[in-house]
């Protein structure tokens, strides 16, 4: 993986990361693909990609948070970023 030089790199690097995903998303639904199967996918692929890159364990716990950040509203709102 790339090493990112400070937090203004991060951010920046983050949110074109994210407006990939985002604009991806828009192009399957556009196409007819169902959210939900997408969704499946994605997350799917994300899951797949963090235990290659970090281990079982590592995404075990990371997991383990988001019924809190989904309770928090944290996904609730698909806003592009700014």
């Amino acid at each position: 993986m790339m090493q990112i030089a400070n937090k203004h790199d991060v951010h920046r690097t983050s949110i074109a990361a994210l407006e990939f995903i985002l604009e991806a998303w828009d192009v399957g639904v556009e196409e007819g693909h169902d959210p939900d199967m997408l969704a499946n996918a994605a997350l799917f692929t994300a899951l797949s990609g963090l235990v290659s890159t970090y281990g079982e364990t590592a995404v075990v716990e990371l997991v383990r948070k988001l019924p809190t950040r989904v309770m928090s509203g944290e996904f609730s709102q698909r806003t592009r970023p700014q």
